[in-house]
């Protein structure tokens, strides 16, 4: 595999995981604020924005050693009419903006509570548009495996698991405390991290009998995957299965339960790292077993 693809595997992740976890975190702030009130709601968030806008510095760093030069960042810009990847480059550096000014007026106590949360939505809906633009920037006709429905698929689907149980994770690290509201939010992300899961699960062997009737370069990424590198998307199944399945269940279990916190954050930082190696593993399968043809 080219050494640039692993940048890419990095930000596309991590870019993911970001978008993802925002959206979560509105939907949490939303609902906790209406349940108990602002501030309880920004003490068990406020912390979590701050890491959004970490993982996509993250993700921004990764993607200049696939772009090699900071000016071909600024280079994108006259493209945008016309090229896929300028979109996804614009919207990316747009998205960490927003979330960056989201950030420091949570951290600075600035503006009113509705002012940050209309900032937040709107950094949601770039983060939605970034991740088109990242799956319209590989639907290529000389990527025949790629240039299919299971790439804005999964995309969207990975952007949500790691959202939900980066969500959680970043949950339990700040604010433990067993009561009815954070039990019934840290439940309901279990209930999505497992409905999410299923969803993972379903695509893959429909994207992969789809891929055995897509012709010959189809054929080879299929053969790739279920051959040379099939011992890699045996343990991104499983490892999904684990985090987002089967300790989210546990996590569902214990949500409410008190005294039992030490065990809820395990759970939830378990449950997020299986899924993240997972995730990863997913998007080394789908740089490693591409195969173009044409020029």
């Amino acid at each position: 595999m080219n050494p640039r693809e692993w940048a890419l595997i990095i930000f596309t992740t991590l870019a993911q995981l970001s978008v993802g976890t925002l959206i979560v975190l509105l939907i949490v702030r939303t609902y906790v604020t209406n349940k108990s009130g602002a501030e309880q709601a920004g003490r068990m968030t406020d912390l979590p924005f701050y890491a959004v806008v970490g993982a996509m510095i993250l993700a921004l760093i990764a993607s200049l050693f696939h772009l090699g030069k900071v000016v071909h960042v600024i280079g994108a810009v006259p493209n945008l009419s016309t090229s896929w990847m300028s979109r996804e480059v614009v919207t990316s550096v747009t998205f960490m903006i927003l979330t960056a000014v989201l950030a420091f007026l949570i951290w600075r106590k600035l503006g009113t509570e509705a002012l940050r949360m209309v900032i937040g939505w709107v950094s949601a809906v770039v983060g939605l548009l970034l991740l088109f633009f990242m799956s319209m920037t590989y639907m290529l006709p000389s990527q025949p495996a790629w240039n299919t429905w299971a790439t804005p698929v999964m995309f969207y689907t990975t952007s949500l698991l790691l959202g939900v149980l980066g969500a959680a994770a970043a949950l339990v690290f700040t604010h433990v405390d067993a009561n009815a509201v954070e039990g019934q939010t840290m439940k309901g992300l279990a209930i999505a991290s497992i409905v999410l899961m299923g969803l993972e699960l379903l695509v893959t062997p429909f994207y992969l009998a789809f891929l055995s009737t897509q012709g010959t370069a189809a054929l080879h990424t299929l053969n790739l995957m279920v051959g040379t590198y099939g011992w890699a998307l045996v343990i991104r199944l499983v490892l999904v299965f684990v985090g987002g399945g089967l300790l989210a269940t546990y996590l569902f279990e214990n949500a409410s339960a008190t005294g039992k916190e030490k065990v809820l954050a395990t759970l939830a930082y378990s449950a997020f790292v299986l899924v993240l190696v997972s995730e990863f593993l997913g998007r080394f399968i789908f740089y490693a077993t591409h195969y173009r043809i044409g020029i």
